[in-house]
């Protein structure tokens, strides 16, 4: 059966009531597309009940926010131990040796991450959720968008959708200053939970894709990251100093409003590990024939021979 054929109708439960207790918690919605705020809860010392309703949770909601928890390292580390293997960031610098897995991003140092994007697509095996604790905010301005990239997927027509599935990409770290570092990953993946189908291309991370021609890419890929930032599927939150935050890496994009003066400091832990599916490529890659003409060609074609010599 292919991933097209297995295309899941989502289940929302309780989520279209804007507040419901769950699992002892109180829970109140704060978009129609996604996100919910989480109160009446500790995250320092959590059971093991409370956290499989977090995950039930996130799930449904794609992202979530618990005000004042004001986590310490080592349980900030905790917490992301208990979804699955954790790191801090395969290739930027960690200033915390004692907890390696814990990633901090200093406004004044810069790294604000104001483009749409999905946390380390660039991997073969990317992020499944990230789980961020805001250590210092400022008063005004820095707050960060989601986007619901299966909503996203849902809403474009039939034919289009069609198209899409048959379309893989690539993506590289150029953002980080290693664009050598690459991988090809379904234009639309399946959520592995939830089966739901989901955009997997952002401007930040994603470069080409494959089957295109440069020039069709470019045009694709504006449209499609433009798409998935569309008011309609997207949220909005305003930080305070102690909330921890966790989403859904495989089903949204976030970006960092980049507006205010003043330290904007987050740690993060991330939960490694996802593999991104979707249906097979219908066509084979598309590279330049009469020399190369774009640098984006290049990078295609060298990703490809490193991928016939590795025998992958």
């Amino acid at each position: 059966m292919t991933h097209r054929q297995s295309r899941a109708t989502p289940t929302h439960g309780f989520a279209f009531r804007p507040t419901a207790t769950v699992h002892g918690m109180k829970v109140t919605r704060l978009a129609a597309a996604l996100g919910a705020e989480v109160t009446d809860i500790d995250l320092r010392e959590p059971t093991e009940a409370t956290l499989t309703g977090v995950r039930d949770l996130l799930l449904e909601h794609h992202v979530l926010f618990f005000p004042g928890q004001f986590l310490d390292h080592p349980q900030h580390v905790a917490l992301g131990r208990w979804f699955g293997p954790i790191e801090g960031h395969p290739t930027l610098t960690n200033p915390f040796p004692d907890h390696p897995e814990i990633f901090e991003l200093a406004a004044s140092k810069g790294g604000i991450a104001d483009e749409w994007h999905t946390d380390l697509t660039f991997l073969k095996n990317p992020s499944v959720m990230s789980i961020l604790h805001m250590v210092r905010c400022p008063e005004v301005g820095g707050d960060t968008m989601w986007a619901n990239a299966a909503l996203a997927y849902d809403e474009l027509s039939e034919p289009i959708r069609d198209l899409l599935d048959g379309l893989t990409a690539l993506h590289d770290e150029s953002p980080h200053g290693k664009p050598d570092v690459t991988m090809i990953h379904p234009v639309v993946r399946v959520h592995p939970v939830s089966g739901r189908r989901v955009l997997y291309v952002n401007e930040h991370f994603t470069r080409r894709i494959v089957e295109l021609s440069a020039q069709e890419s470019a045009m694709l890929l504006d449209f499609l990251t433009k798409w998935v930032s569309s008011e309609r599927f997207t949220m909005r939150y305003r930080w305070s100093e102690g909330t921890l935050a966790m989403w859904d890496n495989r089903c949204t994009q976030h970006y960092v409003v980049n507006d205010f003066v003043g330290e904007r400091v987050i740690q993060r832990v991330t939960v490694m590990g996802d593999q991104p599916d979707g249906n097979p490529s219908r066509w084979q890659p598309h590279t330049a024939n009469r020399g190369d003409t774009s640098r984006y060609d290049r990078q295609l074609k060298r990703h490809l021979k490193a991928t016939a010599a590795n025998g992958n």
